[in-house]
């Protein structure tokens, strides 16, 4: 009974041995599997985290690389820039505009038309626009400025105008005037000083005139667009024998044409381009007298580029000498009177140094403002037929007629 029990009891505790090592080994499996799930985890979080990190350190360097790049691109564009050849600029050279016109009285009608009106109760806005524009304008001036003075004794027309009257011609861009002409020292000496004075204020040159010889003749130079102009003035109407400059004032006379011709042979010497202005001829005449011819082709003998002439107050016509142009009147620009037919004058130097000519038809409405004219191809038309040997198209362009 006791070796039963016995046995019993050890069978009993040998199974309950085999029990606890299969529940050892079952458990330890369980451990085990967990263990290896929890390794397994945290592998995998730390190669998703490596991987996120390496992603995102390469997604840095794309954009640290795309950053080099752009930046190599734009110094290799700079560099590709300061690469290309330097061009040299070449300096424009300008073509040169002068502008021309005959008389020029300031009438007390004009002169309250301006007050009222200003410039334009004078002449057209794009009359004005073209004398402002240009690179030197001229006219002739057909009178003093000043308040003093008495009229010449005997002299069917005497003109004098207020000095800050003066105001007129720089709303009109002028440059420069002549004054040599049978009416600057309508007033005597004294105004004619006063006129210096006003021009000489208002800063505008004169020729033709001087408080003495020397001056009266003088060369006035211009240098534009590296060009340089000269221009002279004198009369070859005055009055009397007194008018003209010698130890006292007056103007430049070329009855005597020997002075002038030495001027511009002077002038000649010194200056590229030579323009005379002369103040000639018979009033109301539309064409030259022969001494006007005359003397036109001395000025051009002794070195003249282009003769132009006034005091006809009428347009007389162009001739051409050794292919030099002579302008004999531009007759009245403004006058306070009825103009049926007058033109301003350009003078174009191109690029080679070439003179080339066009006019500019006018006419005055019925408050005597002066406008282009309506007819302006009826007026060229006219000016060619009264010319020697030029040609007026219906542009206004001035040409020597072929033979």
């Amino acid at each position: 009974m006791c070796r039963f029990m016995k046995r019993v009891l050890i069978h009993i505790l040998e199974m309950s041995i085999g029990i606890l090592l299969i529940l050892l080994i079952i458990l330890g499996i369980k451990y085990r599997v967990e263990v290896l799930n929890y390794i397994k985890s945290q592998t995998v979080s730390v190669s998703s985290e490596k991987v996120t990190n390496e992603l995102k350190e390469q997604e840095e360097q794309k954009a640290e690389d795309s950053e080099v790049i752009q930046e190599s691109s734009q110094i290799q564009e700079t560099v590709s820039e300061s690469e290309e050849p330097v061009q040299e600029e070449i300096p424009q050279v300008k073509e040169t505009n002068l502008l021309f016109t005959g008389d020029i009285l300031l009438t007390g009608y004009l002169l309250s038309q301006y007050d009222s009106s200003g410039i334009n109760g004078i002449l057209a806005s794009d009359i004005v626009q073209e004398m402002v524009d240009a690179d030197l304008t001229m006219v002739n001036e057909e009178f003093p400025f000043s308040n003093r003075g008495t009229a010449m004794e005997d002299k069917q027309f005497t003109f004098r105008i207020e000095p800050e009257r003066v105001q007129v011609f720089k709303d009109l861009g002028i440059d420069i005037v002549t004054l040599a002409n049978n009416h600057i020292l309508d007033y005597g000496r004294d105004a004619l000083t006063d006129t210096f004075e006003t021009l000489d204020d208002a800063q505008i040159q004169y020729v033709g005139a001087g408080n003495n010889y020397d001056e009266a003749k003088a060369l006035k130079e211009f240098d534009i667009n590296d060009k340089k102009i000269g221009i002279l003035a004198a009369s070859r109407v005055i009055p009397e024998p007194g008018w003209a400059a010698g130890t006292s004032s007056g103007v430049f006379s070329t009855y005597d044409s020997s002075g002038l011709e030495q001027e511009i042979k002077n002038a000649d010497s010194s200056c590229d381009f030579v323009i005379v202005y002369v103040h000639w001829g018979i009033e109301k005449n539309e064409y030259p007298e022969d001494y006007q011819r005359q003397l036109a082709q001395k000025y051009i003998d002794a070195g003249a580029d282009i003769v132009i002439g006034a005091h006809p107050h009428v347009l007389q016509g162009i001739e051409y000498y050794n292919g030099k142009p002579i302008v004999y009147s531009l007759g009245n620009f403004v006058f306070g009177s009825q103009i049926s037919k007058t033109v301003f004058l350009k003078v174009e130097i191109n690029e080679q140094s070439n003179l080339s000519l066009s006019v500019v038809a006018c006419k005055t409405d019925a408050n005597y403002i002066l406008n282009k004219a309506d007819n302006q191809k009826e007026i060229y038309q006219y000016l060619t037929e009264i010319s020697t040997n030029a040609v007026i198209d219906e542009d206004g362009i001035v040409s020597e007629k072929e033979i």
